[in-house]
């Protein structure tokens, strides 16, 4: 999974200690998130690109172009796990053959469907990539599904 978290924190002339605190994480934990050693949380992610109105398909790598949202977004777990499902319904794939596409269980497909869990970021990136829609939109970033690539 490839994500810009090193330009985006250059281009506001900030250090790790300070994005860190942006976040509310260790700057250990923020460091791993740069370099990629640790894939940063759902929540961070969001909370990043609130920070820097920043679009999660563009630090994720897959829009070259940002189209940001000037709101303050929450993750709604409830919208995630309806609109999980949706896409795998509409893609008339089963939970079982989900699984073995994001490389997890059906339990834990049932769990992120049934708003028990908050997906794992590597999860949803996959999912978005796999079915060709917007990690924006299926975090509740976006009202667009489609994944822009260009004005």
């Amino acid at each position: 999974m490839f994500y810009d978290l090193k330009s985006i924190r250059d281009s506001f002339d900030l250090s790790q200690r300070d994005m860190a605190k942006i976040l509310k994480v260790s700057k250990s934990s923020y460091n791993y998130f740069e370099t990629g050693e640790h894939i940063i949380p759902l929540k961070h992610l969001n909370n990043f690109c609130n920070s820097f109105n920043v679009s999660m398909d563009y630090i994720c790598g897959l829009t070259k172009f940002n189209y940001p949202t000037t709101k303050i977004i929450e993750l709604d777990r409830k919208l995630i796990s309806y609109r999980l499902k949706k896409i795998r319904l509409e893609n008339k794939v089963k939970q079982a053959e989900l699984a073995k596409i994001l490389n997890t269980s059906q339990s834990n497909i049932s769990s992120y469907e049934n708003n028990k869990t908050l997906i794992l970021t590597a999860f949803a990136y996959a999912f978005a990539k796999h079915f060709n829609i917007s990690l924006d939109y299926l975090v509740g970033r976006s009202n667009e599904s489609v994944i822009r690539k260009k004005r």
